[in-house]
């Protein structure tokens, strides 16, 4: 699943997430940062170490998307991975090299037009795509929960609550991935915008006699970064296609629910025994 040497990767976007994520893939062994790519002109060829006030040895520099096309710096810079928290628009400038030089896409963009949509479709028939609009192992460990429970419950009440910083405008994109996966419609997703809450997603389920509550914080945009490096492991021996970092961490759902042999088979219980659930 992971190559010998570190995954090459080049960075789009270099705001609060871009920088958050570039101090993280420079730490990670794993991984080798060649590059990020912002849309203004300064510096350039800025060592993103130094900007950042960290220590690394990954070759990373800033370019401009203004001064420098995509296929030139793949040139100068081949990578395995591009990494995108620039903007819906930022697919325009990597489309084609992506796709030229079978380069995987890691995208955290949290809204696409359907115009950007089919350009990443495009790119997925080339090389394998990844697009979470919230790219944290958490929130998607999440998503898989609260599937697996509402398949317990399929007709229990679900709520939906999405909390953000007061200046966000529109509805959280985790919220409606959340929403679209269990089948809700977006438009009754509640949402919260209160000083600096970086992001909080609350499923709620309301059962007759009691109420299960899934939650998921981000503390600090750093574990975006973190969850840019899981998608750029897991997805870099994947054909082309295009995946969700559901689809990615479910095989580790498997972990430890026993063999095919440990389950009832009778027509009533159909569920696993109890000795084997859970289990380490």
């Amino acid at each position: 699943m992971i190559t010998q040497r570190p995954i090459k990767v080049g960075l789009m976007g270099f705001g609060k997430a871009g920088k958050a994520a570039a101090s993280v893939l420079l730490h990670a062994k794993e991984i080798c940062l060649e590059w990020v790519v912002r849309r203004d002109s300064l510096p350039q060829h800025h060592a993103i170490q130094e900007f950042l006030g960290l220590e690394s040895k990954d070759p990373g520099r800033l370019y401009s998307s203004q001064h420098l096309t995509a296929e030139e710096l793949v040139r100068m810079h081949p990578v395995d991975v591009i990494i995108d928290f620039s903007s819906a628009e930022g697919i325009d400038y990597y489309a084609d090299v992506a796709k030229e030089h079978c380069i995987k896409v890691v995208s955290a963009i949290s809204h696409y037009s359907d115009r950007e949509i089919a350009i990443l479709d495009d790119i997925a028939e080339h090389t394998a795509v990844l697009w979470s609009p919230n790219i944290t192992v958490g929130v998607n460990y999440m998503i898989l929960a609260a599937k697996v429970l509402q398949n317990i419950a399929p007709n229990i009440d679900i709520e939906i609550i999405e909390e953000h910083f007061k200046r966000k405008p529109e509805l959280s994109g985790t919220a409606a991935r959340i929403a679209e996966s269990l089948g809700k419609e977006v438009d009754d997703v509640k949402s919260i915008r209160a000083g600096g809450i970086v992001g909080k997603h609350e499923v709620i389920f309301g059962f007759p006699y009691q109420v299960v509550r899934l939650t998921h914080e981000s503390i600090s945009r750093e574990a975006f970064g973190n969850g840019a490096i899981f998608a750029s492991k897991h997805l870099i021996d994947k054909p082309p296609g295009r995946y969700a970092m559901d689809e990615l961490m479910l095989p580790y759902f498997n972990v430890g629910m026993g063999s095919a042999e440990n389950f009832c088979s009778c027509t009533t219980c159909q569920t696993p025994q109890p000795s084997t659930v859970w289990t380490q």
